[in-house]
Formats: C-alpha cells, structure tokens, sequence
C-alpha cells in the first residue's frame, strides 16, 4: 500500500492542474461597467467633434484646447504646451498609493477621407509643400475620446481612489514634420516624467486587424522600430525625345528601389526577426516631354533588432549612392530622416499582471496574443523610460473581415464605435486594478 499524501501536497498538486488564468481570474469592476454605461454618450460625442476637426502632427491646437477645457470642467488643472501642443494633468485620488501614466495620442493624417460618415472630415492642410486632405485615419480621435471618459471616471471616484493618475495627451505621434520635433520623445526631454515618476505606463490602440469585442496584447516585443528615409536622386534635364542629352534620374530612381528591395529579401536573416523597406512616395517631372532634374523619394524601415537596422541603413546608403552613379546621376540620401522610433517592448511582468484585467472587460476567450506587428508607434519611448504595456482594442465591425477590411491610415478606416466602450473599460480596469494592487 502507498503512503496518503500530505493535505499540503494534495493541494500543490490540485493548484499545479489549474489553468494560469483561473488562478488570477478577475472579475469586471461594477464601477467600471457603470462609469462605461454613464459615460458612453459623452465619449461618442467626444470622438465625434475630433474626427470632424482632424489637425496634422504638431498642429493639434483646437484638439489641445478642447482636451484642456474638458478637463477643466472635471476639476481638473492642466499643463498646457508641453512638446507643442501636448496636455497634461493629475487625478489625485483620497489614499495613498502608486503612481502611474496613461497616455492618448491626438494628431490626425494627411489622408483625404472616404468613409461617407457624417461627420466625416472634410478638412485639409499643407503636407511637405502639398495641399492635402486631412483624416483621423488611425484611430486617435478614439484614444482621446477614451482618456478623456476614464478622466471623467476617475475624478468621479477620486476621493476612493488610492494612488494618483498622470493624464497624457500627446501630440504627434504620427511623427513631427521634416525640420521639426515632437512627440512622445520630446515630451519627455520636456521632463513629462520628472515631476511626476510613474511606476508603470498604460495605453491602448484601436486595430482594424482585431475584431470588435476583443483585445490583442503580448508582453515583450509588440510593435517594430520605424525610420524615414528622403532620398533625392538628382540628374540633368533634357527633352523627352532626346534623353541622352542629360541624365534620367526617374530612370534612376526606379532602378534604386527595385535593387533596395533585395535588401531584406536577400541581405537579411528574416527567418530570425522580420524587417520591412518601403517607399512610401515618389515625386519628380512637371511635363509628358521632360527629362525632370531630379526625384524626391521618401519611405520606412521596420526592424526589431538594432544590429538589424544599422546594416539595413547602411545597405540603403550604399544602393543609393552606387545605383545612382551606375546611372550618372548623384544622390542625397538621409538615411535615417530625423528621429525614429524604437521597438515598442511591453514589459513581460507588468503584462501578464494586468492581462487578467483585460479579460475581466472582454472574456478570457476575446483576449489574445497577437503576433509582431511591423507597425510603430512612439509609446516605445515612455516604455524605455518605466514599465509600460500597450494593447490592442478591437476596431473592425462583426461581419467584415479584420484581414480584409480597410486598415489604419486607409481613407476608408472605419471605426466601430463600441471600440471607445471596450476601450474604456479596459483602460479604467487595468488602472483601477494596479492602483488596487491587484495581481502584485
């Protein structure tokens, strides 16, 4: 006969057998769902008047305003003009407790909407010496929306509250125009964190690749590392009829990004981390029968290792300045144009803490891993600074297709507004359920 185990090893061995999520399964706070259900309206009405008054990148002043005034109105006292046009502000809760940030970004494309809406932006700017049309056509009229829901809520409960929340309102993110800065960087050099130290770091995305109803998070690397480049291919001008009497640079231009294209499809290990070279626009010529004198050409590299983007920019500065030659021409290659963005890394202790608060809000069955996204964003920065995680809220109606349905910076980006209803609740859970300890 064997010996009965020990009660102790029987519940070790009963614990062991558990799922990791029934062992930190949490349940939707009641007051999450109610400041959601009091509150819906308002962020609706919210998100609305942003996406019919967009502002590009560092141009964000009306947003800026009426996030300002908002908060005011809760009792609130912001900081205003922080990296341009950036918006700030504490809800001090009535206990003690922890610190910490959630950020929402503001600025708007150069994208002329096609969405039919109707509060559709019919807005424009000037972008890079051109007239465009001007669209929140990724999403962050919603993330304005939501923050400023959750600042409503937060100040409403604030004299339960423990701990103190740094509001973020960010402009920029979308990347300050060439000559410019901005951001999430600048915000910082601006010392967003050195009056107040947040212990950790929240924010959220609407993702036309994601569902409605669900949540898309990962610890560890989540988004790549983004660069621009402007390379200008310069030439001499010539009839049409005659181009050996200069030299082509469209000619060149187009041999230098079909050879750029073997960068990664041949000089890079993507079967350890995947990586992206695009040219994004290409401009050159005024007329049918002319020879132009030169090619303006800008675009992205995506990487996720650094190792990995130095030979990448090294790679597209030596195809640039051998290519051109082989055609006669001459180059100007800023490779990388101005500030990029690191690799968005989600801290993998905080993430898998606060994941069961994201399930709370969706179902342990709508809350998901998502592969590496080749999409950047500027949050990365606040991650380096102090542990962050950043997910993704479902943006794509039931019905339609996440994989085919119109993406973020898409003129046709259409949002399902019940994305600012999870996105609340999300964002209030996760907030609530650190300040409360929950998990730690």
């Amino acid at each position: 006969m064997r010996p009965v185990p020990c009660l102790l090893s029987l519940l070790l061995a009963a614990l062991s057998a558990l799922p990791a999520s029934a062992e930190v399964a949490r349940a939707q706070r009641p007051e999450v769902a109610e400041a959601a259900q009091r509150l819906r309206d308002q962020v609706v009405a919210w998100r609305r008047d942003f996406h019919r008054h967009p502002e590009l990148s560092n141009r964000e002043e009306r947003t800026a305003r009426v996030v300002a005034e908002a908060l005011r109105r809760m009792g609130l006292e912001p900081r205003t003009g922080i990296a341009g046009h950036g918006v700030v502000a504490v809800v001090r809760g009535g206990r003690p407790g922890p610190r910490i940030a959630l950020r929402a970004d503001m600025d708007a494309l150069p994208v002329a909407e096609r969405t039919g809406l109707p509060f559709a932006s019919t807005a424009t700017a000037e972008y890079r010496g051109q007239t465009v049309g001007v669209m929140h056509a990724c999403g962050h009229d919603a993330h304005t929306g939501i923050l400023l829901g959750v600042a409503r809520a937060l100040v409403d409960m604030r004299e339960r509250l423990p701990g103190e929340v740094l509001l973020v309102f960010q402009p920029a993110e979308e990347g300050a125009p060439p000559g410019e800065e901005g951001g999430a960087s600048l915000m910082l050099r601006e010392g967003l964190f050195d009056a107040f130290r947040p212990e950790a770091v929240f924010g959220l995305h609407v993702f036309s690749s994601v569902q409605a109803g669900k949540i898309a998070v990962r610890g560890g690397p989540l988004m790549a590392a983004s660069d621009r480049f402007a390379i200008t291919v310069r030439g001499r001008q010539t009839h049409g009829s005659r181009p050996w009497g200069g030299i082509d640079p469209i000619v060149a231009a187009a041999d230098l990004v079909g050879t750029a294209q073997s960068i990664v499809s041949r000089r890079t290990d993507i079967a350890r981390l995947p990586a992206v070279v695009t040219f994004g626009a290409i401009n050159g010529g005024v007329r049918y029968n002319i020879i132009p004198d030169e090619v303006e050409m800008v675009g992205t590299i995506r990487t996720f290792d650094p190792q990995m983007r130095e030979a990448i920019l090294a790679d597209l500065r030596n195809v640039a300045r051998h290519v051109a030659a082989a055609h006669g021409a001459t180059v100007q290659a800023q490779v990388p144009e101005g500030e990029g963005n690191p690799a968005t890394v989600n801290d993998p202790a905080l993430t898998a803490r606060m994941l069961p608060s994201l399930q709370a809000v969706v179902g342990t069955e709508n809350g998901y891993e998502p592969p590496l996204q080749m999409g950047a964003g500027d949050f990365a920065y606040y991650a380096k600074e102090v542990p962050a995680m950043f997910f993704f809220v479902g943006a794509t109606a039931p019905g339609i297709d996440p994989e085919t349905a119109p993406s973020n910076h898409s003129p046709e980006f259409l949002l399902d507004e019940t994305a600012l209803d999870v996105g609340l609740r999300a964002l209030l859970q996760v907030a609530l359920d650190y300040l409360e300890g929950a998990g730690a």
